[in-house]
């Protein structure tokens, strides 16, 4: 197994990736866990979209423009990165590295196009699928936001479809019937990484 630039780790410190189709809840359950569970690390990513209403820079997302972004990907900066809806999105690989090697459970939310990447970079993770209770319920949460004109939700169904058909990649599935189950089987399946 070849590994850059010291991404080996001891195994029982494994990454956690948390991803699944958009509108499935990924962000509410993250949120949830920053609040009842603070001595989990949830990596910020870096984004080029600019920030929507309430989101800080270096909270929610780190904030750059084409040409930082650019130079992050060219340096060999980031993890993962991936493109959507014009935007680009990318996990910072240092300080996953240095949170994990610490001994701090870490937990990345991600995309499938970045859950793959991940997987190549850092065999030993464990990927995590946030699935809808339905696929009617994920159309009906996606149609719901009131956020995106409708060829952006159009482009979203259509990618959710994908990522629902990419289930079987993962590790493991959870269903999201609840914010606080979700929350509750991530903390135990972190803790079970870091024990030992």
């Amino acid at each position: 197994m070849s590994t850059h630039g010291g991404d080996s780790l001891p195994h029982d410190r494994r990454l956690t990736v948390l991803s699944g189709p958009s509108g499935v809840g990924k962000s509410t359950v993250v949120a949830e866990l920053r609040r009842s569970h603070p001595e989990v690390w949830l990596s910020v990513s870096v984004t080029t979209r600019k920030p929507r209403p309430g989101e800080t820079h270096g909270v929610e997302y780190f904030f750059a423009d084409d040409a930082e972004f650019d130079r992050l990907i060219a340096s060999g900066e980031l993890l993962e990165w991936a493109e959507f809806a014009g935007n680009r999105y990318g996990t910072p690989r240092t300080p996953v590295l240095e949170r994990l090697t610490a001994g701090v459970p870490t937990l990345l939310e991600i995309d499938l196009q970045g859950a793959r990447q991940v997987r190549a970079a850092m065999p030993d993770a464990l990927l995590v699928f946030l699935a809808p209770p339905s696929w009617a319920e994920l159309e009906r949460r996606l149609r719901g936001r009131g956020t995106e004109p409708p060829d952006v939700i159009a482009r979203r169904l259509e990618m959710g479809r994908l990522e629902m058909a990419a289930e079987k990649e993962f590790d493991l599935t959870i269903v999201n019937t609840t914010v606080k189950d979700v929350c509750q089987r991530l903390i135990a399946l972190m803790r079970s990484q870091f024990s030992g």
